[in-house]
């Protein structure tokens, strides 16, 4: 699961809902993973698989403790509330989003990942607070037709704080992640790891421009992909609008 790009938080909680056999009892935390990798002796291996963290580096130091930012966000709608539709993927217009942070944190830029087509936007944002995500979230999400625009899955991040705004000025329903869950916003997981190979960590995300950001999102939605029949995202998109609205329109 490492070599496959899985976090060890991902993995602990997949490790969960697996039936091993004769391992019914067994069950390692996220923790434990990352002792066991950074508790081997140096060599190739753990090379290997410190490269395969998000992360990679050399050293950790143990978590104090999360913190749990339940209370914080006002008014929050949980996912499990969501439709079910969403999870079945086949109608557009179902999100999932997150922030990626620049160097020192001071910076952020907005992700967002459509579940039935894997197609990707990216908002520029001045920095990582709520009025930040009204603002950058609002204005991606409006250039979608309103056929694309039905849900949005966050995680309990406090830049969700005015989410009530993003729905008034969009009407996207926007549905809450359990504390820690990420494997629950598994897409936008997955495509965040993506575009860190065109914004590394430590990149000052204040200077890159909306342009930018969109060429980058245009980059991700020509790559084809194999649970498509290696059709694109903006392929797809454009197949599903025409099936579920009246009438032609074009994703680009």
């Amino acid at each position: 699961m490492l070599r496959q790009r899985l976090s060890p938080e991902q993995i602990a909680g997949r490790l969960k809902t697996m039936d091993i056999p004769n391992l019914k009892e067994a069950y390692v935390c996220r923790e434990t993973i990352y002792d066991a990798i950074y508790a081997l002796p140096v060599g190739q291996l753990r090379k290997e698989l410190i490269h395969c963290l998000r992360q990679g580096k050399s050293a950790r130091k143990p978590r104090r403790g999360d913190v749990d930012r339940r209370g914080q966000i006002p008014d929050m709608v949980s996912i499990h509330l969501r439709p079910p539709e969403v999870a079945k993927r086949e109608m557009p217009g179902h999100w999932e989003g997150d922030l990626i942070k620049g160097k020192n944190n001071a910076s952020a830029v907005g992700t967002l990942v459509e579940l039935s087509s894997g197609y990707v936007m990216l908002a520029k944002m001045n920095d990582a607070t709520a009025t930040s995500a009204v603002e950058g979230f609002s204005a991606v999400l409006n250039r979608m037709p309103i056929t694309a625009r039905k849900t949005l899955t966050y995680d309990q991040g406090r830049e969700m704080a005015r989410h009530a705004e993003i729905t008034q000025n969009t009407g996207v329903a926007i549905y809450f992640c359990d504390p820690h869950s990420p494997w629950q916003r598994g897409s936008n997981e997955n495509i965040n790891g993506l575009i860190r190979q065109y914004l590394p960590k430590g990149t000052d995300l204040s200077v890159v421009t909306q342009d930018e950001l969109d060429a980058i999102a245009y980059e991700l939605n020509i790559r084809p992909r194999k649970r498509f029949d290696f059709k694109n995202p903006i392929e797809m998109m454009n197949e599903l609008m025409k099936k579920y609205q009246n009438g032609p329109s074009s994703i680009q």
